[in-house]
Formats: structure tokens, C-alpha cells, sequence
């Protein structure tokens, strides 16, 4: 479900591999838990974070966690919050390129990352969770505050709409739009760009400007893991996402 690209400079590109859509399920946050964690103990210089053309991700997969009970879903969140968390802390750059779509899930991973690299079309991302019956989790709402700003984020979440994405980078939400071709090599190009820079210098300036992202998840509060699972489980949740994923399946 995960494919591991390396190319110069010792950076590693993990590309989602979960037909047909990508979509986040317990195994494959595990199993990108466990690439970043070998990534580091590799000593890749950089991560970049691809799908596949057309579609970064769809987001979480809703028909398998639809089937999880309240004990799994509190595991499978846990992992999913260990996910940003190792994202955040990473040692090395980690550039996102969404190489098309990338909705709910999918734009939260972005969030995490350095850098946001978006491929050119008719595509679109952002957080939805509203429209859904879902309330974003403290911690994404300030990852998203602190990359558009309070305002923006507000109107973003309380809207829960997808939003194209030239509006996407002119909130930003994204940093470039890249013909398809060319959003992995664009990704790699900036980190290495990076890796040029004296080494102690970056590391520690890198630290400094992550620092308020990192401290997100030392909040007790910040990830509230029970109030979401509980609103998961709420019948009005549970009914806003059933009739989501017969959408879906008529499409």
C-alpha cells in the first residue's frame, strides 16, 4: 500500500498505493507510520508524500471505519493522531505532492507537512467534515489556522465545502500548482533546494518555525480523542454517514 521511491540527495518517496482511491484505513495509517519510522532510522534526508495521478487521496475510508466499534475506532484514531504527530515532529523536510484530489484526510496529511505541492486541473480538496456530521478535532483546526490564518479557517470549516484549487492557493492552502507531470519532481527540487543550505543552520531554524506545530499535540486537550469517537457514534453521524457512502456508491 505504500511504495518506497528513493532518488538523489537520499530522499524517499512514499507514494499511497491503495486502490482505487487511496482512502485511510487502519492498515494503511499503519503501514505509513511504519515508513516514516524507517525512513528515519534509514536516515532519509527528506520525505516526499505522493499518490497517484489524479488522486492523492480520498480521505478517510468510511465503509471500513463504518464497520469498526467504539473500541477500534478509538485505536484507529490514536494511529491516525500518531500520524500527524510523526509528521509534525519529523527530522526531515517532508513535502506533500497531491498529485490531484485531495479531500477531508487527504488535505489533513498536507497539513503536516513542509510543503504543498498541488498538481494542475479540475481538482479539489480541503476539510468537509461539517457536511458530514463530524466537528474537526482541535488539533487540525489549529494546523489549519496556523497555515491560512483564523479567519480563513473559520469560514473554510464552518462551509465544509471542496474548494477548487487556484482558491485553495490563493487561501493558502496549497504553495504551487505544477502540470501533473511534474509535481513529484517539483516536491523534490524544493527539498533539495533546502538540503544545500548549511545543515546545523536549517535543522535548528526548521525547529524554531515548527516549534507552535509540534506543541499542538503536547496540549492535553488537543486531540480529545474521546469526545470524537463519541460524536462518531452519534445517530445523527451515524446516519449523515451512511447516506455518504450510498452516495458513493452510486456514483
Amino acid at each position: 500500500m505504500i511504495d518506497r521511491i528513493s532518488h538523489t540527495y537520499d530522499i524517499l518517496e512514499l507514494r499511497l498505493n491503495r486502490p482505487p482511491v487511496n482512502a485511510l484505513n487502519p492498515s494503511l495509517v499503519s503501514e505509513l507510520n511504519s515508513a516514516l519510522d524507517r525512513a528515519e532510522a534509514d536516515g532519509a534526508s527528506g520525505i516526499v508524500l505522493s499518490g497517484q495521478p489524479g488522486l492523492f487521496s480520498a480521505g478517510l475510508d468510511v465503509p471500513a471505519l463504518l464497520r469498526l466499534d467504539e473500541r477500534g475506532m478509538r485505536a484507529f484514531w490514536t494511529d491516525f493522531f500518531g500520524l500527524l504527530e510523526r509528521l509534525a515532529r519529523a527530522p526531515m523536510m517532508v513535502c506533500a505532492a497531491l498529485t490531484g484530489h485531495s479531500p477531508a484526510g487527504g488535505t489533513v496529511l498536507a497539513l503536516f507537512c513542509d510543503y504543498r505541492v498541488q498538481a494542475k486541473g479540475d481538482y479539489r480538496l480541503g476539510l468537509n467534515e461539517v457536511q458530514v456530521g463530524l466537528v474537526v478535532p482541535p488539533v487540525i483546526h489549529q494546523a489549519l489556522v496556523r497555515l491560512i490564518g483564523a479567519y480563513r479557517a473559520e469560514r473554510h470549516l464552518v462551509a465544509g465545502q471542496m474548494i477548487p484549487i487556484k482558491d485553495a492557493q490563493a487561501i493558502g492552502l496549497v504553495d504551487e500548482l505544477v502540470p501533473q507531470g511534474e509535481v513529484v519532481d517539483r516536491s523534490l527540487h524544493w527539498i533539495q533546494a533546502h538540503l544545500d543550505m548549511p545543515a546545523h543552520a536549517l535543522k535548528k531554524t526548521r525547529e524554531l518555525c515548527r516549534s507552535d506545530l509540534v506543541a499542538l499535540f503536547d496540549a492535553p486537550d488537543a486531540l480529545d480523542i474521546d469526545t470524537f469517537v463519541a460524536g462518531w457514534f452519534e445517530p445523527a453521524t451515524q446516519a449523515s454517514l451512511k447516506q455518504l457512502v450510498d452516495r458513493l456508491g452510486k456514483d
